[in-house]
């Protein structure tokens, strides 16, 4: 179980930039600019608690561009993020995890519940990782609805702005 203080798992996905350029994304680039990463997981595209999220880091963004990137992880393919990408005008990284080795790496794949039942899935989940590649704050099993406002708090937390 990944905690606070980690060095945040490496990786390379496939994904989309922010201008829509198909192309393999590290968590290296992600960190090139020396801004802190906003790294979130997602279960599905086009769902309701997705697109909520989504549009909710699509509208903050502004207060975010400055100290960090934002960067959305799903299993969907890469198909599904530029549909979802051009429907809400996304204006961040989506980077699709279809084998789920980055979603598992990060604890966001696993059983979970829902509805009372317990289902295996993604579990949403976000993290921030300094310049430097560690991971300065976890949250798991996040509601999607103000949960933006909670990750920009804590940003202007870290970033003493």
């Amino acid at each position: 179980m990944l905690k606070e203080g980690d060095k945040a798992p490496d990786f390379c996905l496939e994904g989309l930039t922010p201008d829509g350029e198909e192309k393999q994304v590290c968590l290296k680039d992600l960190l090139s600019e020396g801004k802190y990463l906003i790294l979130y997981f997602y279960p599905k595209d086009n769902t309701p608690g997705c697109t909520t999220e989504a549009c909710d880091f699509r509208d903050n963004l502004n207060a975010i561009a400055g100290r960090a990137v934002v960067a959305g992880v799903s299993p969907d393919s890469i198909n599904s993020h530029k549909k979802f990408k051009e429907k809400y005008d996304l204006n961040f990284y989506l980077l699709s995890d279809p084998d789920k080795k980055v979603l598992q790496a990060y604890d966001a794949y696993g059983e979970k519940k829902m509805y009372g039942k317990t289902t295996v899935g993604v579990i949403r989940s976000t993290y921030i990782i300094s310049p430097e590649g560690k991971i300065v704050k976890k949250w798991r099993n996040v509601k999607a609805k103000g949960h933006v406002a909670k990750v920009i708090e804590e940003l202007q937390k870290l970033t003493g702005s």
